[in-house]
């Protein structure tokens, strides 16, 4: 499928989750340690607000931190900007080319995708991320992918039980295909949501 499609469909659907909250619900906790919904969203369209150079500045004040300039700048972005602006950030760059600094369009696919989720599945929200896009980024988890996104898989297996898809050997750990996806980023889950012996690894405290 065409990456680049997905990924404005992708945003303008979450432009349009955004929209719907409460303002309780944008400071509820999201899946990122730490981070409230509207820093996630803050987060999620640094790409488009921010030119390289700005980049460039912010990581030197971070003394060449990735984690502590995105943290900064989220958490700095959410406190100045209105929840209306930050969903229209989203829309209105529905077609923006940005992607991460490591991969393509695919990975920034993923950086959509998988933030979407770390809003929608704390708020108890249905959130379904449809198939084409799920395989998509499915395929492109590696061993050292999920080692990158601090996501402890060894020994364990994924089984997806709504699509026929697996990945690694060892204890099968089982669950929706997104809640998986979840998973091989170095999420933590609520309680429920995943099936098997290594389950309890995997859950949020």
């Amino acid at each position: 499928m065409d990456i680049r499609a997905a990924i404005a469909v992708e945003r303008r659907e979450l432009a349009d989750m955004l929209d719907a909250l409460t303002p309780e619900q944008w400071d509820a906790p999201s899946l990122c340690a730490g981070w409230r919904v509207r820093e996630v969203a803050a987060h999620m369209s640094l790409g488009f607000r921010y030119s390289l150079p700005k980049v460039a500045a912010e990581l030197v004040r971070a003394r060449g931190s990735l984690h502590r300039m995105t943290d900064r700048c989220a958490r700095r972005d959410a406190a100045a900007l209105p929840p209306a602006a930050l969903a229209a950030a989203l829309r209105d760059n529905a077609h923006h080319p940005w992607t991460p600094p490591v991969g393509g369009p695919a990975s920034a696919l993923g950086h959509d995708v998988v933030h979407g989720l770390d809003i929608a599945v704390p708020l108890g929200l249905d959130r379904r991320v449809p198939e084409d896009r799920l395989r998509i980024l499915l395929a492109g988890i590696t061993t050292r992918s999920a080692r990158f996104f601090g996501a402890a898989l060894d020994g364990v297996a994924l089984h997806a039980d709504d699509l026929d898809w697996s990945f690694g050997t060892g204890a099968p750990l089982r669950g929706t295909a997104q809640d998986l996806l979840l998973v091989a980023f170095g999420r933590k889950l609520p309680p429920g949501r995943l099936h098997g012996e290594p389950r309890a690894r995997f859950a949020a405290a």
